[in-house]
């Protein structure tokens, strides 16, 4: 099974709400998913990121690739930075 980490969209008509969710990657956009890892608001100023590092960290050790948005979106809220931190000590 392939699995992605990827948004789903929430919100209302022309005000959307991310969740960064791990999804099967033949699941539908805002369909099933495995579970939930964060969330991203592109309207806040400055925009929000919530991350679980931790969960995250799992998945991807688990083999899970992210989509590019979702990449983007952990370097800037330094999940990556993070987790290279872990692997040097």
């Amino acid at each position: 099974m392939a699995v992605k980490i990827r948004l789903k969209r929430m919100g209302a008509k022309k005000t959307p709400f991310y969740r960064i969710v791990v999804a099967d990657s033949r699941a539908p956009r805002d369909g099933r998913f495995i579970e939930e890892v964060g969330y991203y608001n592109p309207l806040t100023e400055p925009k929000t990121i919530k991350v679980d590092n931790e969960k995250v960290e799992k998945w991807l050790k688990n083999g899970a690739k992210p989509t590019e948005t979702v990449e983007r979106l952990f370097k800037d809220s330094g999940v990556y930075e993070k987790s290279e931190e872990k692997t040097e000590e």
